[in-house]
């Protein structure tokens, strides 16, 4: 988001920033979550009043499986969770903080969305960690937080939005083999600077409470079973009805 071509953007009352990473762009992860963020910040009219910052859970870097919420302290150890945490700090010091509803997304999944579908497909060995928790969230429930959230939150706000159904890695894989009819996944030690294997370093869970009771949020895939299942269902029905 290079600053000349955020001139001009139109009043608003509400600004979504939600953003990711391409690897192949050039750009570091801070140069988007970061600088870009202080770009558009800079650019904004006096029009908005509720500017949702679309966050990770990244930020929080604790290891031992322990509980974290919206009160626990940041301690991100990847890049992707510094740059996230840089970027809240940012926004919240800045005269919109005021007006901020920060969202910490658990790991997305959805249609098109379901990582190392293809290895368990293929009966491929896996070069992912088994061990560590996963915390996850459908995107259509992710979708309709940040609704609910721009419509319901006291601000400013802070939440974070998992399912808050933390998985050990090797179940979730588990389960998804089950789905897809693969045979049962298989591991193999994962390079300790791999992406993968940072991930897994800080494992941890995250709780939902406060999204469930301060807005009243009900999750349409409550867990990573129920939203796997319906996915693999819902692929299924449409493969039956294409033309042979």
């Amino acid at each position: 988001m290079a600053p000349e071509t955020l001139k001009g953007l139109p009043p608003a009352d509400t600004v979504l920033f939600a953003v990711g990473h391409d690897r192949a762009s050039g750009h570091s992860i801070r140069d988007l979550y970061v600088d870009g963020l202080s770009h558009v910040l800079d650019q904004l009219s006096n029009s908005v009043q509720r500017f949702v910052y679309v966050s990770s859970t990244g930020v929080y870097g604790q290891s031992g499986d322990v509980w974290v919420d919206e009160d626990s302290p940041c301690q991100p150890t990847r890049a992707g969770g510094r740059a996230c945490w840089q970027a809240e700090q940012l926004l919240r010091d800045s005269p919109w903080g005021p007006r901020a509803i920060i969202l910490r997304m658990a790991g997305i999944y959805g249609p098109g969305r379901i990582p190392r579908r293809r290895e368990l497909q293929a009966g491929e060995v896996l070069d992912a960690p088994s061990e560590g928790y996963l915390n996850l969230i459908h995107v259509d429930d992710a979708a309709s937080a940040v609704i609910a959230a721009e419509r319901q939150a006291s601000l400013p706000a802070l939440y974070c939005v998992s399912d808050g159904q933390p998985v050990i890695r090797r179940e979730y894989f588990r389960e998804l083999a089950a789905l897809l009819r693969a045979a049962e996944p298989q591991f193999r030690p994962t390079a300790s600077n791999q992406p993968a294997a940072e991930r897994a370093s800080s494992s941890k869970r995250v709780s939902n409470r406060r999204l469930l009771v301060d807005l009243k949020f009900d999750l349409r895939y409550p867990s990573y079973r129920a939203g796997l299942a319906a996915i693999v269902r819902t692929e299924e029905a449409h493969s039956a009805s294409r033309p042979s």
